[in-house]
C-alpha cells in the first residue's frame, strides 16, 4: 500500500453532503482512496510515503466532463458563423479522412488540454469509424493518459438517402452498430468501484439514426447495465426535425424510444419545454450542458436554473473543440453562470458555488458514478490544486473558492486521478506535450489537406 498526504492545503472543497470547505487542510489518500479528511496536526504523527505541500493552492474534487466529441479538436475554427447542422454538413466533408492513429492523438490532446484545466474524468462521444477506426482506439489512448474515461459507442444508420444529415458514406448498417457496440461493452466495461473505464450507448441523434436502432440500443443497454447517451433539443432545427419526422418534440420522442431513466443522459437539451423538464425531473434523466459550444452555435441557452429546481440532474460538458472551440472545463462553468445570469436578468440565477457542483458532483451524478465528485473518506482520490498566487487569482483572497469560476482562466498546478499524479507543477506527466502537439499538427494538416 501507498499513502500520501496532501499538507497542508490552503483551501479544501470537499463537496460532501454539507459542502464543507476547509482553510489549512489535509488529506491523506491510500493507494487510490481517500481515508482520512481534517487539518496538518490532524496527521502530525501519521507516516505517510509522501508528502505533497499544497498551502498556496484551492484543492477541489477533480473535474468531471460529461460530453465531448475529442477527434473534433483536429478541425477547430472551421465553420465558424454556421448553425447546427450547417456546421455539421460543411464538416462531415472533411472528416471522412478520419483514421486510427487520428483517433488516439486526438483523444490525447483532448484528455491533455482537460487535465491542465483540472479534469479527472469524462465521457466521449465517437460517433464516425471509418479507415479502420474503432473504439479502441481512444480508449487505449485514455488508458496511456492514466484519464478516467466514459467513452460512448456512437453511431449514425440514417444518411442522405434516408433523410438523415448525413452523407451515407458516414454511415453504418444498424447490425454492424449492434455487434461492435455488445462488443466493446464486453471487452472494456468495467462496473467495479473506481473504475478507469465504462463504455455507454450513444446513437448519436434523432436526426441520423432510425427508431429501431434507438429502441434497440436502449433494449441493450438495460440487458447489459451499462448507460445511454444522445443529443436532445440542441436547437430549433432540431425540435423542428423532430415535429416533422416524428410527429412529437424531442422529449416526446426520448420517452417514446424509452430513452428516459436514470441511466440516460441527453447532450445540450437547448430547447426543451416545461413539460420535457418535468419529464425529466420524474424519471431521473440527466442533461449534459454546453453552454459554450451553445453559444458559439446560435443554439441558444439551456434553462438550467429552471432544471435545477425541477431537481433535474446537470452536469457539464465542453462538446467537440470544434464547436466550442476549447477543452476547459472550468470555463465552461464560468460561462454556465454568467449565461443563466445573462438570460434570466437575476445573479441569483446561479451562484459561483452551485456552477462548481455541476463540474464536480452534478457530473458524477450524470454519469452514474458515486466514487468520484467529492473529497471525502471511501471516494476516488481524483483531485486538482490550482495555485492562489497567480494573475488570475490576484485580489481573490476574500473568497478562492469563488474565483475559480468568477474569474480566469485557471491552470491547474497538480491533478491526480486514482491516486496518480497526473499534472505536477503545472506540467502535463503521462506525455511529452510538445510532442504530442507536434504530431496533433501534422495529423490536423494531413485531415484539413485530404479534404
Amino acid at each position: 500500500m501507498t499513502t500520501t498526504l496532501l499538507s497542508p492545503i490552503h483551501t479544501l472543497v470537499t463537496m460532501d453532503a454539507a459542502r464543507t470547505e476547509i482553510r489549512n487542510a489535509a488529506v491523506l489518500i491510500r493507494d487510490n482512496a481517500v481515508e482520512a479528511v481534517g487539518a496538518p496536526d490532524d496527521f502530525r504523527d501519521v507516516p505517510a510515503d509522501r508528502t505533497i505541500r499544497l498551502d498556496r493552492h484551492v484543492v477541489t474534487p477533480g473535474l468531471i466532463n460529461t460530453h465531448h466529441h475529442m477527434f473534433q479538436n483536429l478541425t477547430r475554427v472551421v465553420a465558424q458563423d454556421h448553425e447546427l447542422f450547417g456546421w455539421l454538413t460543411t464538416l462531415y466533408k472533411i472528416w471522412h479522412g478520419l483514421t486510427p492513429e487520428m483517433i488516439r492523438i486526438s483523444t490525447q490532446t483532448a484528455i491533455a488540454e482537460l487535465m491542465l484545466s483540472g479534469c479527472t474524468a469524462g465521457s466521449d462521444h465517437l460517433y464516425l469509424y471509418l479507415n479502420g477506426a474503432r473504439i479502441d482506439d481512444e480508449i487505449e489512448a485514455a488508458r496511456e493518459m492514466g484519464f478516467r474515461f466514459h467513452p460512448t459507442r456512437g453511431s449514425m444508420s440514417v444518411g442522405e438517402s434516408l433523410g438523415g444529415l448525413p452523407p451515407d458514406s458516414l454511415c453504418e448498417p444498424e447490425p454492424h452498430i449492434l455487434r461492435e457496440t455488445q462488443r466493446a461493452i464486453e471487452v472494456f466495461h468495467d462496473p467495479g468501484r473506481f473504475a478507469m473505464t465504462r463504455v455507454g450507448i450513444a446513437p448519436t441523434a434523432p436526426f441520423n439514426v432510425s427508431q429501431d436502432l434507438m429502441r434497440e440500443a436502449a433494449a441493450m443497454a438495460r440487458a447489459l447495465g451499462v448507460r445511454l447517451h444522445t443529443h436532445l433539443a440542441e436547437n430549433i432545427s432540431d425540435i423542428d426535425y423532430s415535429l416533422e419526422h416524428f410527429g412529437m418534440r424531442p422529449g416526446e420522442y426520448a420517452e417514446s424510444v424509452g430513452w428516459v431513466g436514470d441511466d440516460v443522459w441527453h447532450a445540450h437539451c437547448v430547447q426543451l419545454d416545461s413539460a420535457e423538464i418535468d419529464l425529466f425531473a420524474r424519471t431521473g434523466t440527466g442533461v449534459a450542458h454546453c453552454p459554450c459550444s451553445n453559444a458559439r452555435l446560435a443554439s441558444g441557452i439551456a434553462p438550467i436554473a429552471q432544471m435545477l429546481t425541477k431537481g433535474v440532474r446537470v452536469g457539464l460538458g465542453v462538446d467537440g473543440s470544434a464547436s466550442n472551440d476549447s477543452g476547459h472545463l472550468l470555463t465552461e462553468a464560468r460561462q454556465a453562470l454568467l449565461m443563466q445570469r445573462a438570460v434570466s436578468a437575476n445573479p441569483a440565477a446561479m451562484t459561483a458555488r452551485t456552477a462548481l457542483e455541476l463540474a464536480t458532483l452534478g457530473g458524477a451524478s450524470v454519469l452514474g458514478r458515486d466514487d468520484i465528485g467529492a473529497l471525502v473518506p471511501g471516494m476516488a482520490a481524483d483531485l486538482a490544486a490550482f495555485r492562489i498566487d497567480t494573475v488570475s487569482m490576484a485580489g481573490t483572497s476574500l473568497d478562492p473558492v469563488a474565483a475559480l469560476i468568477l474569474s480566469g482562466p485557471h491552470r491547474a498546478d497538480v491533478v491526480m486521478i486514482n491516486g496518480r499524479v497526473v499534472v505536477a507543477d503545472g506540467q502535463l506527466v503521462p506525455v511529452d506535450l510538445p510532442v504530442l502537439l507536434e504530431r496533433h499538427a501534422k495529423a490536423s494538416a494531413e485531415l484539413l489537406k485530404n479534404a
